[in-house]
């Protein structure tokens, strides 16, 4: 399973680290089943995170024909908006608009071997790409209400797991939905082995549409 780990202008780097380590020692548990890269819509670069002392080097393109895992993080900045070029999180993530991102997203998504995985506002610039209609998904508890008025169907749950779509709320949630795919994955021991490793917990249910229907409580 080959992993792409999307990198745009601002990213959040715990959004891409946080997950990425925990299928990088997955690749490790499972003796090279899983590979991980660093992928931007343009190419090789270096690409300034959210924060002002980070940034990551992508590696390649993203290729959104290749089967495995996209994985697609927020942006870190501040809360609030202001200005037209302004350094809030809002503001961040709708200027991956302006780039070939949103296509190659939206061309991977076609594809049935691809899941398409997302962390904290990363599912926000997915539906503002038009991308999450009518899809179940979480991402950031102040992002909520902008998902389901951009179509989406939001479930208030740390990783919702919609088949090839798998989202996680807040930031720290990556270590969730890296241990969770892992297990989907490849089984429960290898996620087993890698939360001893990294001596964290999974917390909350994995929420699918499946099951009996739950009354309202």
């Amino acid at each position: 399973m080959h992993v792409q780990a999307v990198l745009f202008d601002g990213f959040d780097p715990l959004d891409v680290l946080g997950p990425l380590e925990i299928l990088y020692a997955g690749g490790i548990a499972t003796n090279g089943g899983i590979t991980v890269e660093l992928v931007s819509a343009e190419g090789a670069r270096d690409v300034p995170s959210g924060l002002d002392l980070v940034t990551l080097r992508a590696t390649a393109r993203l290729d959104p024909e290749r089967d495995g895992l996209i994985l697609v993080p927020g942006a870190a900045g501040a809360t609030e908006q202001g200005g037209p070029e302004d350094d809030s999180i809002p503001s961040r993530i709708a200027r991956t608009q302006r780039t070939a991102l949103p296509a190659l997203l939206s061309t991977a998504m076609e594809r049935p071997g691809v899941t398409m995985t997302t962390v904290c506002g990363g599912s926000l610039l997915l539906a503002m790409s038009g991308l999450l209609k009518g899809r179940y998904a979480t991402g950031h508890h102040d992002a909520l209400d902008v998902l389901w008025g951009l179509g989406a169907t939001v479930v208030r749950a740390r990783v919702v797991d919609d088949g090839d779509l798998v989202s996680g709320a807040g930031v720290t949630s990556g270590l969730d939905l890296g241990l969770h795919l892992l297990e989907r994955e490849f089984g429960p021991r290898v996620a087993h082995v890698v939360e001893e490793m990294f001596a964290h917990e999974r917390r909350g249910v994995v929420w699918r549409a499946t099951g009996a229907e739950p009354a309202h409580i």
